[in-house]
């Protein structure tokens, strides 16, 4: 039986954020593989946290910059190792090629980290994102490194697949697109869904520690849902996240009809008995949980160029993109009233999920990704000049200043 090893920036909470979703995938996937999963963080667990081991996964708690690690992974030994996300890869990388040099390195990127906060530089500056500004930025250059020292990245928007092709010219053999694995949405699972009717109010969804969704939630608040409620006086929009910042907490004011109402335990209902689904988001990477969990429901949505982006390929989205807020609250309005726009943009969204998300198709193709790379590790690291150069490199100043905070915690 092959091993996979999963070292997690955090523990997976499914219930709070796209990142939980998207591990539990994974982890579901190595599970129909056949693979023994371990799964380890130095991270404390959260009341959110998934019982991982209720579904056979090993779980162990790691330290960052401690010899402890060298030892635990001589002894897991395993075929496979998953960074969760760059800064991992960064901590325990050079370890993992130290320790068990013959495991196959998976990055999975989550997003592009480096162009999420790239964006979110240009947002708060007020100046226009450009691709050269993500170039520009500090922490591309240490996420593409990461990238380069991985033996298969794994990249869940289309965009950010082209983006690394195009402007930094990583060689697509280090490369995956591998989206949200998703199972097929089925005559019947949509035949419960609550018609147009039986629908009513709009809804947003947004984890509290991701900065994009408290700059939707602000916006909302202070220019969107004005001009809806305008013209919608009986409409209310519902505000669901964990770990929502006080001051968003604050806004709840049902009178305007606009409620917070912070982390709910299960989405589905939230979603059905929503007309619309609200994203303005104005920067992010990746693909977008909140957007995908919608059209998973029935539920249309109006979002951003930033929000839609990577999701759709050259299919019509569930809903309307719009970047500019009067023309976003009008396209709200409208799809709110007019239940013909409303159910072409509810099947969008199905063929969406059933075309892009399909789980079976997907999963075959990271199954025969990973045993082609096993199969030709040698061969596959011997032609990835620029890994091997930042191994050798980079990875021997993070290894000996990691030894060094050892020596200096032992002290």
């Amino acid at each position: 039986m092959k091993k996979v090893l999963i070292i997690g920036y955090v523990w997976p909470e499914p219930s709070t954020t796209a990142a939980g979703h998207r591990m539990m995938q994974l982890i579901h996937a190595f599970k129909d593989f056949g693979y023994q999963i371990t799964f380890c963080s130095a991270a404390v667990k959260s009341e959110y946290s998934i019982a991982l081991e209720a579904m056979d996964v090993r779980t162990t708690s790691i330290q960052l910059n401690h010899p402890s690690f060298d030892a635990f992974i001589k002894e897991a030994n395993p075929d496979i190792v998953v960074f969760d996300r760059f800064m991992i890869e960064e901590q325990y990388g050079w370890r993992v090629a130290e320790h068990a040099p013959n495991a196959l390195r998976v990055l999975n990127t989550e997003d592009l980290h480096s162009l999420r906060k790239a964006r979110e530089a240009c947002h708060k500056k007020n100046e226009p994102f450009s691709p050269q500004r993500w170039k520009e930025h500090e922490m591309t250059l240490r996420e593409v490194a990461s990238i380069y020292r991985s033996d298969i990245s794994l990249l869940i928007s289309s965009y950010e697949m082209k983006l690394l092709q195009t402007e930094v010219e990583i060689p697509k053999n280090l490369l995956m697109h591998l989206p949200f694995l998703l199972e097929n949405l089925s005559e019947e699972a949509m035949s419960k869904w609550p018609p147009f009717e039986e629908r009513r109010d709009f809804v947003c969804i947004g984890n509290g520690k991701h900065a994009p969704n408290i700059g939707s939630i602000i916006t909302l608040k202070k220019t969107i849902w004005p001009l809806i409620r305008k013209e919608l006086p009986k409409a209310n929009l519902f505000i669901y996240g964990a770990y929502l910042p006080q001051h968003i907490l604050e806004m709840h004011h049902p009178a305007s009809g606009f409620h917070i109402k912070g982390w709910a335990e299960d989405l589905g209902p939230v979603l059905q008995n929503a007309r619309l689904s609200l994203a303005p988001l104005q920067f992010g990477a990746g693909i977008k949980g909140k957007l995908i969990a919608s059209m998973q429901n029935g539920t249309p949505s109006i979002t951003t160029g930033i929000g839609a982006e990577g999701m759709h390929g050259e299919l019509p989205w569930n809903g309307t993109i719009s970047n500019d807020w009067e023309a976003f609250a009008k396209a709200a309005v409208e799809q709110y009233k007019n239940k013909r726009k409303w159910q072409t943009a509810q099947a969008n969204g199905i063929t969406i999920i059933n075309t892009m998300y399909n789980r079976e198709v997907l999963k075959t193709s990271l199954f025969n990704q990973l045993e082609q790379l096993q199969q030709n590790l040698e061969t596959h690291r011997s032609n990835n000049f620029m890994g091997r150069l930042l191994q050798h490199q980079i990875v021997a100043s993070t290894k000996y200043m990691a030894k060094w905070i050892e020596e200096k915690n032992r002290g």
